[in-house]
């Protein structure tokens, strides 16, 4: 019961179906509830997110769903004041949400970079704005964002996403050191290689797929539970000594 009492809300949560491919989000709301939390997954993919949340429930665990465009600041303000509403209070924020887009700097075109940067940079940014206050109102708050190695690296493509990424990563340190007085933990994930629904379209391609294995020390590309395992870890108090700080999960890939 690592988190016990503790209310979490996580943006991009809805793949966590038991049986089917889950993504970070809906692994880890599975893990905070049975680590003793009461969740609140956010998603644009109302279907799967109520999917999840129902069967977190029949397993005995404390869970709901909110419709959540994190391009929307009005959705999430409604995220945020439903959690409260539930609730009474936020203790833990994830900003998971995420989308793909690889193409080189000549093949982004305007509206796949605005995509990137909406979803990604902007999202993260508007969940610490509405999710700060609660926190300061509680006392103290933890906020996890999922950034990526691609915002740490470079790769042959990518490059919106890449930019993108890399906000998250500046954005997590610029929150830390604005609220590490008031008891507010800001820190970064940035997985590697992983196995998700995301990923699964590119991974299909056998060539890409040897690509990305050549490149992985430990000799298999992640999954879900993999990354939702360092997510309840900044989520908790053990971490408590943290912020500011980037959470590596990648198999070892940036370490050559």
């Amino acid at each position: 019961m690592r988190m016990e009492g503790k209310v979490a809300l996580i943006s991009g949560a809805a793949s966590g179906v038991e049986g089917e491919l889950m993504g970070f989000g809906g692994a880890a709301a599975r893990m905070f509830c049975q680590e003793g939390a009461k969740v609140v997954l956010g998603d644009i993919n109302t279907e799967n997110g109520e999917r999840t949340a129902e069967q977190i429930r029949a397993a005995g665990g404390d869970a709901t769903f909110v419709k959540l465009d994190v391009t929307s600041e009005q959705d999430w303000i409604d995220a945020v004041a439903a959690t409260v509403s539930a609730h009474g209070t936020l203790n833990v924020l994830v900003n998971n949400a995420g989308t793909g887009a690889r193409y080189t700097v000549e093949e982004t075109t305007e509206e796949a970079w605005d995509g990137q940067i909406d979803v990604h940079a902007k999202g993260t940014f508007l969940g610490i704005k509405h999710g700060v206050p609660e926190m300061l109102k509680a006392g103290s708050g933890s906020i996890v964002n999922i950034s990526s190695i691609y915002g740490l690296v470079g790769s042959p493509t990518s490059t919106a996403y890449h930019a993108a990424k890399g906000a998250i990563r500046l954005l997590t340190k610029s929150a830390a050191m604005q609220y590490a007085g008031d008891n507010i933990r800001v820190n970064s994930i940035h997985p590697g290689y992983c196995h998700t629904p995301l990923t699964t379209r590119s991974y299909d391609n056998e060539r890409h797929f040897a690509w990305i294995n050549e490149r992985i020390p430990i000799g298999r590309v992640g999954n879900a539970d993999d990354i939702a395992y360092g997510i309840v870890f900044l989520a908790s108090d053990e971490s408590s000594f943290m912020t500011g700080s980037e959470l590596v999960i990648d198999g070892g890939t940036t370490a050559q």
